[in-house]
Order: C-alpha cells, then structure tokens, then sequence
C-alpha cells in the first residue's frame, strides 16, 4: 500500500502484545443471557437444544483456531485455551479475543434454526470475552477446576430449584427453601437433589 501523509495516526494505537511463553485462556459468557433464555423459551434447568449450540459454535471455532487445544462450557459460557507458544496475530490481545467472539457469536446465529427449527429467533444474541494469561501449568490447571466446581455447584442448584418448581411451587418459594436448607441443614448441596426428585 502507498505511504501516505496520514499513517502517522498508527502511532496512537496500543501495542496489546500478550506475553510470550503463556497458556492464554478466552473465556466468553453470554451478555444479558437470563432474559435471553426467557424469551426463547428455553428449558430448565438445562435445554439440550441450547447447550448442543454451544458446543456446535465452539467445536466451528476450535476447527478455525488451530492453537485452540482445549475448550470449555457451560451454561452460556465458554473457555478457549491455546497453546504456550500461540503466535496466532502476534499475539496482538484485541485481534485474538474479537476474532473468537464474532467467530462465536455469528456461528450461534448462523446454526441457530439447525437447532432450533421451531423457533425463530427474536433478537441476536451477543457475547463479551477476556483474555487471561496463566504462566504456569498448575495455573492453568486450577483455572478448569475453579470453572469445574462453578459449572457443579450452579447446576445443583439449578436442578433442585427446577425440580422444586415443577413439582408446584413458585420460583421464590423454591429460592426460599434452598436458602433455608443451605443454611441451617450441614450435608452438601447435591444430597438435596435426592430429597427433592
């Protein structure tokens, strides 16, 4: 491209060169996702049709993303972990993480009647990301498992409020009673599930 007398004005972009010799986790959630779920009518606690969506859009991006190694979901959320010596964009931070959220949000779009043929889709759905830099393998490593143990503990709960709902009561009335057994009952979380089911 000919130089011309405006290129000077790249000199105010900032240099967002991640640092080298990092595991490099993208972690997207779906934005505003209760209400979308709510209009599109979506099962709870878990609708199939949704959560095969996710994975459809993040296996797409994963095809496309050759340093991806490893992905991650649940719920509206999805983690993307690349590869210690990614070198994909330079490792320009803004590139990366705008490159695998349009990536996922266009294909959620695009595949959404494969999964939902019944249904149209009443508004775009959209996604916000960050990108976060583990140095070391054991970092990376407690990231899944804090990720893990946050995907449990939400769907336990999420599975005995649901089952407190379809058996008739109200979702406060349910809120209430998981509120109360947490707090006064010493047993874990999911042994509620068998008193409840």
């Amino acid at each position: 491209m000919a130089k011309s007398k405006y290129e000077y004005v790249k000199q105010f972009e900032r240099d967002d060169s991640l640092i080298p010799n990092t595991w490099l986790v993208i972690r997207i959630d779906g934005r505003g996702f209760h209400k979308f779920s709510e209009r599109h009518q979506f099962e709870k606690p878990n609708d199939r049709r949704a959560l095969d969506l996710m994975n459809k859009c993040a296996e797409t991006v994963m095809t496309e993303i050759h340093d991806i190694i490893l992905a991650y979901g649940q719920s509206d959320e999805y983690s993307f972990v690349l590869k210690k010596e990614c070198d994909l964009y330079c490792r320009r931070e803004a590139k990366i993480l705008s490159t695998i959220v349009s990536l996922f949000t266009s294909n959620y779009v695009f595949l959404w009647k494969s999964y939902f043929a019944d249904k149209e889709l009443q508004y775009p759905p959209s996604f916000d990301g960050r990108i976060v830099q583990y140095p070391s393998d054991n970092n990376l490593r407690d990231y899944l498992s804090w990720r893990q143990a946050d995907c449990h503990i939400n769907n336990l709960y999420n599975t005995c409020f649901w089952a407190l709902v379809h058996s008739g009561k109200t979702e406060t009335e349910a809120e209430n009673i998981l509120r109360v057994m947490a707090h006064y009952l010493p047993i874990k979380m999911n042994c509620f599930i068998h008193c409840l089911i």
